[in-house]
Order: C-alpha cells, then sequence, then structure tokens
C-alpha cells in the first residue's frame, strides 16, 4: 500500500467520509437542530440530525462517545417529557430552559468534536484548497484544529501530575484552581504561537500552491449525507 493510502481520511473509520461533507454536516446539524423549532416536517428532521452525530461516531469507532452522547441525550430529553412537566414555578423555567439549551446544542457541539476529532489538518487543508478557499481563513482555522486536542492533551498531563501530588477538585478546590488552571492558561498562550509557527512551517502562507499527499473526495456515503442536509434545509425554510 502507498503511503498516500495509508494517509487517507480517519484511519480507524470503518467507511471514510470527505472532509467538505463534515462541514457541511455540522453546519446543518448545528443551524438546524438550534434554530429549527418543532412541528411539520421539523418532527421528522430533528430526530434524524440528532440520530446523525451517533451514526457518524459509529463509523469512526468512537464507541464510547457515541455512547455517552445517546446516553446524555435521551437523559435530557426523559427530562422534558417526565420530570419537568410534573413541577411549576421557577424549578420548571429553570429546567426546562436548562434541558432545551442543552437539547438544542448538544447536537452541534458533537459533530464539531467528530470534524475535529476525526479530521487531520492535511486533510482539512487539502480540503479548502479544493474550495478555493483564501489562505487568510484556512491557516487561522487548521491552527484551530490543532489546538483543541492539544489543550486537552496538556490538560490531562496536568492532571495527571496533580494526581500524583494529591491535589484534587474534592480535597482542595482553591490548590486545583491554582495548580491545574493557571499553568494551563500559560501553556494555552504558549500553544497557540507554538502551532502558528509550525503552520507556517509547512508552508500554509507561501505564495505557491502547496501539494498534498492526502487523497480527498466523495463516495457513496458522502451523496447519501448530502441528501439528508438538502431535505434537511428544505424543511427549515419551507416550515
Amino acid at each position: 500500500m502507498s503511503a498516500a493510502g495509508e494517509l487517507k481520511f480517519e484511519r480507524n473509520s470503518l467507511i471514510p467520509i470527505d472532509p467538505r461533507t463534515k462541514i457541511f454536516l455540522t453546519v446543518t446539524v448545528s443551524t438546524i437542530t438550534m434554530a429549527g423549532g418543532t412541528g411539520g416536517m421539523m418532527d421528522i428532521i430533528r430526530p434524524c440530525l440528532v440520530a446523525l452525530p451517533v451514526l457518524l461516531l459509529l463509523l469512526s469507532q468512537r464507541w464510547k462517545a457515541a455512547a455517552r452522547f445517546s446516553i446524555t441525550y435521551a437523559v435530557l430529553y426523559g427530562l422534558e417529557l417526565t420530570v419537568i412537566p410534573m413541577l411549576t414555578g421557577m424549578w420548571n423555567f429553570i429546567l426546562n430552559a436548562a434541558s432545551g439549551i442543552y437539547t438544542h446544542m448538544l447536537p452541534g457541539f458533537v459533530m464539531g468534536y467528530y470534524l475535529i476529532s476525526t479530521t487531520t489538518v492535511s486533510e482539512f487543508v487539502a480540503a479548502m484548497e479544493r474550495m478555493h478557499i483564501p489562505q487568510k481563513i484556512v491557516i487561522p482555522v487548521s491552527v484551530v484544529f490543532r489546538f483543541f486536542p492539544t489543550v486537552r492533551e496538556e490538560y490531562a498531563a496536568i492532571r495527571d501530575a496533580m494526581k500524583m501530588r494529591g491535589i484534587t477538585t474534592l480535597r482542595s478546590p482553591m490548590k486545583m484552581l491554582e495548580y491545574r488552571i493557571v499553568p494551563l492558561m500559560m501553556s494555552v498562550a504558549k500553544i497557540g504561537e507554538e502551532l502558528s509557527a509550525a503552520a507556517l512551517t509547512r508552508g500554509l502562507g507561501a505564495p505557491r500552491k502547496r501539494t498534498n499527499i492526502c487523497e480527498i473526495g466523495f463516495g457513496p456515503l458522502d451523496v447519501l449525507f448530502a441528501i439528508v442536509s438538502i431535505f434537511g434545509w428544505a424543511g427549515f425554510f419551507l416550515k
């Protein structure tokens, strides 16, 4: 197998999906689930869009993330149907607002997690170049693609170091803020600078056209998801 074939799409994905399809699905799910409302076609479109992140996570073999999202959404939706109608006054308002916000925003956040966790910087840059996106947009967004995973790794390292010293949230919450949050904020500033320098070192800001060994392209699954997204937008505008 060639090197290009080994780097194609997500290595753990059962069926690879083009990065452009992922971006389109993320925008579709985030927008429609947050602002789509209810009634009419939306009663059919919304459940389909909510189930879409779960399907994508399963295709990329992220079983734990799919299970967490499914359980969290099921619990929140169950509260809306059972517990919240039994409450009155301020508690009804607070829980109903909190549950409504989470159920509307959670699918979009999960789609963003799926997009960032399954798309490499090279794949993203190749997709943006195919779409003829200006470099002024490609470079900052490509830095963001590596920023959040790097911050997560940094926080995990800080957390493990503090656990070895017996500093946990329950035992010493104030020390946790001092010894975890402060180092993390200092690391965040350095990470941004280092990722920006790495992006420029790779030639993202060069005036000449870059080559890319990542093979991207649309397949049958991309067409299927595009059709689902189009139906979603049709129901959103014709509701």
